[in-house]
Order: structure tokens, then sequence, then C-alpha cells
């Protein structure tokens, strides 16, 4: 995908000038210094850094979950650092998946059932059974956590993330408690998603390798975008090995 491409599609964000500082008693921390980030309809980016750059604030002020100190952030034409806390919870319910390095699925209900409890609250969600099918889970629906390997309850909690249809998918960390070959397969399962359904998605990792399979990887490094690359040739998450 080339620059020009890419400065011609749709921008479903538009962040200038984020800037999240925390304070800590009497020390301020600063979480994000000024970013500047576009993200487009249906891509596919790869947000990578160390641990501590800021990444992971920054997936969380575009999904809804924080506000930064300063800046502005547009989902469509909208803006999202004038909504308060009912219209960002309506915009995280409506409009936003989340995927997160622990699973957090309820013990207690089956494979089906966690997916259900985000279809429940949803406009026009998928049935559950398709979603999990659609993260080749159709044979273990009824299974409970504790029956399932990690990387079958992370892809449980990527199908209970995009049973909504959101139009976008933010993911920190989904391969971080994972083996390679498991992590491989969450990754396969994120890469169909985007591109079955179109979803825009982002990963957010401080593994260099899984940059391999983006669209575009921007490296955050102290809380600044330090650089953007795009990739002319994308890798298939099944290449990967690190």
């Amino acid at each position: 995908m080339s620059d020009t491409t890419t400065a011609q599609r749709e921008a479903v964000f538009s962040a200038r000038g984020i800037t999240k500082i925390y304070h800590m008693g009497d020390v301020d921390v600063h979480a994000l210094r000024g970013v500047d980030l576009d993200l487009f309809r249906g891509e596919f980016v790869v947000l990578l850094g160390p641990s501590g750059s800021g990444k992971s604030t920054l997936l969380n002020i575009l999904g809804g979950l924080d506000t930064p100190t300063a800046g502005t952030v547009h989902y469509g034409e909208r803006e999202l650092t004038d909504f308060d806390d009912a219209g960002l919870t309506r915009y995280r319910r409506d409009h936003v998946g989340f995927v997160f390095q622990f699973y957090n699925l309820i013990p207690s209900l089956t494979a089906r059932e966690n997916v259900g409890l985000i279809t429940e609250i949803s406009q026009s969600p998928m049935v559950p059974h398709e979603a999990l099918a659609l993260v080749d889970l159709a044979d273990r629906v009824d299974h409970f956590p504790a029956q399932l390997s990690g990387g079958e309850q992370q892809r449980v909690a990527i199908a209970r993330a995009v049973a909504k249809r959101p139009e976008v998918l933010l993911c920190d960390e989904p391969t971080g408690a994972l083996d390679v070959l498991t992590g491989v397969m969450v990754l396969e399962a994120i890469q169909k998603i985007n591109r079955e359904l179109g979803t825009t998605t982002a990963v957010i990792t401080h593994n260099a390798v899984i940059a391999e399979m983006a669209d575009r990887v921007i490296h955050i490094s102290g809380g600044k975008i330090s650089g953007v690359e795009t990739n002319e040739k994308k890798c298939e998450a099944r290449e990967l090995t690190w």
C-alpha cells in the first residue's frame, strides 16, 4: 500500500496534539507528548514500541477508555474529546471491539455464553456461534474457559469483541501471554477478521516480528511517534516466527 493510496482513504481516527499526563503524588508522568495520528478505514496497523512508550495509553484514548490531557481525537466527524462519560460508553458499546493480553472470560460461562454477553447489548450482532466459527472455534462453543487452551480462550475473547460488528478492533498485546505457535493462531484470527469484515484493526505490541503483517507500522518511543513505515508486501500470520 503506497503512502498516496493511504492518504486518499477515509480516516476513521484523526488525533492531533494528544498529550497525556498522569499525576502521581508530586510527580507528573508524561505518557504521551503531542501525538498526531490518523488511522484509515479497513487498514491493519501495528503500533510498535517498548514497554512504557505510551502505546497502551494511546490505544485507550482512541477506544474511549481514557481521555487526553490535551489535544483532540475525531472518530469520523465526531470529536471524542467532547463526549461525556455516557457518550463514551455508547461509543465503546456501538463502535469498538477490544482484545487485551488477558482474556477476561467469565469462568462459569461457556464460550457461547461469554460471547452472548456482548450480543445481548449490541444493535445488530452476529449470533455467538457465527462469531466463534469466524475464529475457528465452532466445535468448542459449549466448552468452559477451563476446558480451553490459552490460545482458544484468546480466540473466544476475539469472537466476543467482533460479535457486535465493530467498525474498529483495538488489540493490546493480544499474544503477550502466549507461546509462538498459539500466538500465530491468534494473529491469524485477527488478520481474518480484518480481511473478511473490513474491520479497521490496530494491534499494539513490543514484538517487532508482528509488524511484518501490517499495512502500516507506527513506531512509538517516549510518548511520541518516532516513525511510520508502510509494508509494500505484508506477511501472512502463519509465516511469522519469533
